[in-house]
């Protein structure tokens, strides 16, 4: 299968961080990958910063034998990803799977509902790191932090780290 066969998912919902979803979703575009993005339905959202984006595919259409990796970013959205049974089913197949699993700013707010955490090392806004230590995870305080097919960041200033290790290891399973 070649690169720009292989496609990459990111979940989005109201409020997302913009810049933690048009970074990755750009610079995965750059890499020759397909990239969805995936709502709870196929309607236009809004960033918190006003920048709307369309989701092409819906939660409920979600298989993870069709992406390499799925992508969460920040914001507001994964309060409300992370109340969506769907979204939640796929994240934990998909780590179950060993399929690369990134996540940004409050992005591992869907992990905790998940329990994919438990055991692993991650990283993310200092307001949630309490809770991703509840739900069984070591905290690291660092730009990326990499723990098996999981990758984590903290915020906006992270995301040239949070990149470059994504590609990375998207690369490693080509």
């Amino acid at each position: 299968m070649r690169q720009s066969q292989k496609k990459v998912v990111i979940l989005v919902e109201k409020d997302f961080e913009d810049i933690e979803l048009l970074y990755p979703y750009y610079r995965l575009i750059e890499e020759g990958y397909k990239v969805d993005l995936a709502g709870p339905s196929a309607d236009v959202f809004q960033g918190k910063h006003g920048y709307p984006v369309r989701a092409n595919v819906t939660f409920d259409d979600l298989k993870p034998e069709n992406y390499e990796a799925v992508i969460i970013p920040g914001g507001k959205a994964p309060e409300y990803i992370r109340m969506r049974k769907e979204a939640v089913e796929f994240v934990k197949k998909m780590s179950n799977a060993g399929k690369l699993v990134a996540t940004i700013c409050h992005g591992p707010q869907v992990l905790i509902s998940a329990g994919v955490l438990n055991g692993r090392k991650v990283t993310c806004v200092p307001s949630i790191r309490d809770d991703v230590v509840n739900a069984g995870a070591t905290y690291v305080d660092e730009p990326v932090v990499a723990d098996g097919n999981l990758v984590s960041s903290r915020y906006p200033p992270d995301l040239p780290y949070f990149a470059r290790e994504v590609v990375k290891r998207l690369k490693e399973k080509s």
